[in-house]
């Protein structure tokens, strides 16, 4: 299971934090370290910080966007040590790694920890089913990033030892179908706003939380590819109606102009 865990650290500014959550994943057998934008680094101060991990450095994919770091991911979770104003689904570093534990084979989660100074963005939590809380002293929340990924990895090391198993995301059963990837999650979003746009559900000048809201809606739902395409080809059948429905009213207009009485008055 530890196999299938990313840790992905966004725009770190400290090179030495990046050595030591090297060193926290390593202590706990996990491998996968992908890290976003970093200010430094490679650099000689997460090295010493390693102290014997540099091989999970070495081996650690520096990206530009967070799309690249979950191109292959099927789960995403985020640390986040805030309560929001939309809540969403929050899980304690126990209950996320029973989650983990019962993911498919072959499937991978994202954990996503964010900048030293103010950790993810709203727009990275949205992109997340789940946010992940660490239970720390609420006089005294702040937690260094290699320390909060040390807890998650614990957890996630007791929970592979265990063998730790709940329903989600499998609600009970072997699902026969796999879930949708992060990439195929986020091309059916799109596909969802241009659509509300198109049909006027959706004012892009004045978005209020409407795909907030729905990004929640389908998120806690983890759906799987085939329901993905399902609200794919929905979509289509609805883009090709109104682009059908626009070019009758068109050609109707064309094939009756306004009468002297219809035409506006210069």
């Amino acid at each position: 299971m530890l196999d299938q865990i990313r840790i992905v650290m966004i725009q770190t500014t400290h090179p030495g934090n990046i050595g030591a959550v090297a060193r926290a994943m390593k202590n706990m057998g996990l491998n996968d370290l992908c890290i976003v934008s970093p200010k430094r680094f490679p650099d000689p101060e997460a090295d010493a910080r390693a102290s014997g991990a540099t091989d999970i450095l070495e081996s650690a994919r520096v990206v530009a966007s967070l799309d690249e770091a979950l191109e292959d991911c099927h789960f995403v979770v985020g640390t986040s040590a805030r309560g929001r104003h939309i809540p969403w689904p929050i899980t304690s570093p126990r209950e996320m790694a029973s989650v983990a534990a019962s993911l498919q084979p072959g499937k991978r989660m994202a954990i996503l920890f964010g900048r030293e100074d103010r950790g993810l963005t709203n727009d990275e939590l949205h992109r997340c089913h789940h946010h992940v809380h660490i239970p720390t002293n609420p006089d005294f929340s702040s937690l260094n990033v290699a320390a909060a990924v040390q807890v998650i990895a614990y957890e996630l090391r007791v929970a592979s030892i265990e063998s730790a198993s709940v329903t989600a995301p499998q609600w009970g059963t072997d699902w026969d179908i796999d879930l949708a990837d992060a990439r195929e999650v986020e091309l059916m979003f799109e596909h969802l706003e241009k659509t509300l746009v198109q049909v006027e559900f959706l004012d892009p000048n004045n978005p209020r939380q409407l795909m907030t809201r729905l990004r929640r809606l389908f998120l806690r739902s983890v759906p799987d590819k085939v329901e993905i395409n399902v609200m794919r080809g929905f979509l289509t059948a609805i883009n090709k109606t109104v682009a059908s429905f626009s070019s009758k009213q068109t050609l109707s207009n064309d094939q009756h102009p306004p009468s002297d009485k219809e035409k506006p008055h210069v």
